[in-house]
């Protein structure tokens, strides 16, 4: 009944929290020597969990690693500034899937009460 009800926006809100996460985990790694920063391709995990594969499945193969502008000298591949542009629009684009989510919630609420 959720995939009808919410349609492709509750895999979208899993996989922008998973997204949230790496984001963050990126942000507090900034200054570890040898950190390698990952994203995840939003659009192909999507894809794939709509193809029907598992929620692991689908962030295990868009997880990347990013390429620096500017690799630094000790192996870390954090851009300060890149990670937090991406956790601002990964950020929004959460905040609209929830409300999404949200309404049709309040909907469905509306039609069960007979309003």
């Amino acid at each position: 009944m959720s995939n009808s009800l919410f349609g492709i926006h509750g895999a979208a809100l899993e996989l922008r929290s998973q997204r949230m996460g790496l984001i963050a985990s990126n942000i507090a790694n900034a200054a570890t020597p040898g950190y390698k920063a990952r994203d995840i391709d939003f659009a192909s995990a999507l894809n794939a969990r709509l193809a029907g594969a598992s929620n692991e499945e689908a962030t295990g193969a868009a997880t990347l690693y990013r390429v620096p502008v500017m690799p630094s000298l000790d192996g870390n591949t954090v851009e300060l500034s890149n990670e937090q542009i991406a956790f601002s629009e990964n950020a929004v684009g959460y905040s609209a899937t929830l409300q999404l989510i949200r309404g049709r919630v309040e909907s469905v609420t509306r039609a069960l009460r007979g309003e």
